[in-house]
């Protein structure tokens, strides 16, 4: 991995990591640290740059996160956005209020472009307000370089220290030049040369995992994800049949994805490959459970007993390998924060399983890198693009107590709305969609008869990000089809909606 790297210092934002995968995609390699880690692992850390994040604080507020003033004057570039370059202010004794006027969302930017941060751009532009505060005085040595009718500092430099802040998000798409702006950031300001491609990054890979495994053996755990997928995949083109890939199939998949995963892996890559089927014994420990919670925990749970019995079958020697990605290791720079869903992508071993080590190789990583890594090894497009699909599966889709029965009718029906997006040309065009199965039953008419059935709801999303998503308009007509053949097709439902609520208020799943 080249040593060129973009320190992104988290003070609690909620664009922490899209601020680093812009970084990445201007090809050079971001790191994300809280505003806690200590200022020598800085120093130490060999960084081209470090860009503060944004925040939900006021920076005056005693409890606010903030940083040693140090940071400003060991010879690193730096980049405040929002809340950092609020803090940017106040570290340098500048003044910073409550804003007369608060802006949120698009503003036209009037910018001073003879300076490298605005390098290109247009003296007036839209940017991407959200913040209450604004700095009513720039600190001595500072000159202000971007300004908007209601945020009389909304860029400021200087070029002595080469520190740059900016009161709006360069890093989110509404802002027009916000692209080039972080160009400009990272090459005109950082010097940097952009040398994080991705087949670097596998020929790297590949050749420590081989010196790292040796002779020994490496068990996965195979989920039939992306994840797993592309470690699967790094490990295999490394040490080979030395790889035995353990797949705990829950019954909670969609329809035939089991055989899907099964068939393609045997296949495609040299390894050993074991399939354990439980779906009864998952039936049977969530039957009567209808707390959402309460169901993944279980979920959870007993997936890792069955694989670590499947595990201890098969001996625990050697490595233990797993598909853990970047944004499952990022140490917030929040606080503590609500539960929204448990995630269980980090596995902890049991005390009576020892390997010699755990085997992440795509640790460094987001997931759109790993999709790239996955198209470079050859993975199929139907896997390497396969939509996020929950570790719990269906049973997160599933309203109410997981039955046999329900099972059936959600995996019949989310595989029509699927074929039908397919076929309408529309697939590529969400970024997920899927059916839920309710606990509602409504009166219809079938035929003569009248019915007393289920009700199926269709979800579909757009986003690039996933923390903000907007609901998928789709053509009436392929909504019309998706309808029509769900409730002609699929015994026990009578009645399909389409959920048009965006994230926030609501999640992407319903559970």
């Amino acid at each position: 991995m080249s040593k060129e790297k973009i320190l992104v210092l988290d003070f609690g934002g909620q664009y922490n990591q899209l601020i680093a995968r812009r970084v990445r995609d201007e090809k050079v390699y971001a790191e994300i640290l809280p505003y806690t880690v200590p200022l020598e692992k800085i120093k130490d850390g060999g960084y081209k740059g470090i860009i503060f994040t944004g925040g939900p604080n006021s920076v005056y507020d005693p409890e606010s996160p903030h940083y040693t003033e140090e940071i400003l004057g060991i010879g690193v570039p730096v980049l405040g956005i929002c809340y950092g370059c609020q803090l940017i202010a106040y570290m340098e004794k500048g003044e910073v209020a409550t804003a007369p006027v608060s802006e949120y969302g698009k503003i036209e930017l009037t910018a001073d472009t003879g300076n490298l941060l605005f390098k290109g751009i247009n003296k007036k532009s839209t940017v991407w307000m959200s913040h209450t505060d604004y700095i009513s005085k720039p600190p001595a040595g500072y000159s202000v370089i971007g300004r908007t009718s209601d945020c009389p500092c909304a860029a400021m430099q200087n070029t002595e220290k080469n520190i740059y802040a900016v009161q709006f998000h360069p890093e989110v798409t509404h802002c027009e030049f916000g692209r080039q702006i972080l160009h400009n950031f990272l090459y005109e300001v950082c010097g940097c040369k952009g040398d994080w491609v991705m087949d670097s990054f596998i020929d790297t890979t590949v050749a420590e995992l081989r010196e790292q495994i040796g002779n020994k053996k490496v068990i996965l755990g195979l989920s039939g994800g992306v994840d797993s997928a592309v470690t699967a995949a790094l490990i295999s083109k490394a040490v080979g049949k030395q790889l035995t890939c353990v797949f705990v199939d829950h019954g909670l998949m969609r329809l035939n994805e089991g055989d899907e995963v099964e068939s393609t892996f045997v296949k495609l890559f040299d390894m050993n490959f074991v399939r354990v089927n439980c779906g009864d014994v998952f039936l049977e420990k969530l039957k009567g459970i209808t707390d959402p919670e309460e169901k993944r925990k279980i979920i959870g749970t007993e997936f890792y007993k069955v694989f670590w019995d499947e595990i201890k079958k098969n001996s625990s020697e050697g490595f233990f390998a797993q598909g853990t990605i970047y944004p499952d290791c990022i140490e917030s720079g929040k606080g503590d924060a609500d539960t929204i869903k448990t995630h269980h992508n980090k596995v902890k071993m049991p005390e009576d399983i020892k390997f010699e080590g755990v085997i992440e190789p795509l640790k460094s990583l987001f997931k759109d890198e790993v999709r790239r890594v996955g198209e470079k090894l050859g993975i199929p497009k139907e896997l390497v693009w396969r939509q996020p699909f929950p570790g719990p599966g269906l049973g997160i889709r599933i309203i109410g107590e997981i039955t046999e029965e329900k099972i059936g009718i959600l995996q019949h029906a989310d595989a029509i709305f699927r074929e039908e997006m397919e076929k309408g040309g529309y697939a590529d065009k969400l970024s997920q969609f899927f059916a839920v199965i309710t606990d509602l039953r409504s009166v219809g008419v079938m035929g003569d008869h009248r019915t007393y059935e289920r009700m199926v709801v269709l979800r579909a999303v757009t986003t690039d990000n996933f923390m903000t998503a907007d609901w998928a308009h789709i053509p009436y007509e392929l909504l019309a089809k998706a309808s029509n053949r769900i409730t002609n097709e699929v015994r026990g439902i009578n009645r399909v909606t389409y959920d048009i609520t965006s994230k926030p208020p609501a999640t992407v799943e319903w559970e």
